[in-house]
């Protein structure tokens, strides 16, 4: 692996640097690369989603419910919370996945909500899809070495709990 190697980002920072000495251009060098690495691993990510008939949301609402465990169950107001998106485009994910037959909606015993069930057909798609997400971001970091991702982890845990302060 050769990390000397330059990319885009250190043009743009040496162009900065000519063009604006006054300015401090390294800040570009990190988050220019992670807005580069999140669109390409956007790309790598959809075609295995794809693969399996499912958009990002699609397959976001199906892991949420199968980490959870059996019985593979959760209400709208909690798959919101958490997949951090807004009630509609829960309910939205919800009618795609249950017109294709991979989750149903089930009766609440307060009877009012009606939770989010995997099917059984949706358990078995989960499990091979999640397995192919899982091998396919393997894929994707693989110029990393262990010690390396377990840095960047860190590192990227500390930026986004910034974030969230």
């Amino acid at each position: 692996m050769d990390h000397d190697a330059g990319d885009l980002v250190d043009m743009i920072v040496a162009q900065w640097r000519l063009e604006r000495p006054d300015l401090d251009p390294s800040p570009i060098a990190v988050v220019g690369r992670i807005s580069r690495a999140s669109r390409a691993l956007d790309v790598r990510l959809k075609e295995v989603y794809a693969t399996f008939g499912l958009g990002e949301g699609d397959f976001d609402l199906l892991v949420t419910v199968r980490r959870n465990g059996p019985p593979y169950r959760l209400t709208p107001t909690q798959l919101g919370e958490q997949m951090m998106v807004t009630s509609g485009a829960v309910t939205k994910r919800v009618d795609r996945l249950a017109e294709v037959g991979l989750v149903r909606r089930v009766p609440a015993e307060d009877g009012r909500s009606w939770p989010v069930e995997l099917t059984a057909e949706g358990v078995a798609l989960t499990q091979e899809a999640m397995a192919a997400h899982v091998a396919n971001e393997d894929r994707i970091l693989a110029a990393l070495s262990p010690a390396e991702r377990e840095q960047l982890a860190a590192l990227l845990r500390t930026l986004l709990i910034s974030f969230e302060s």
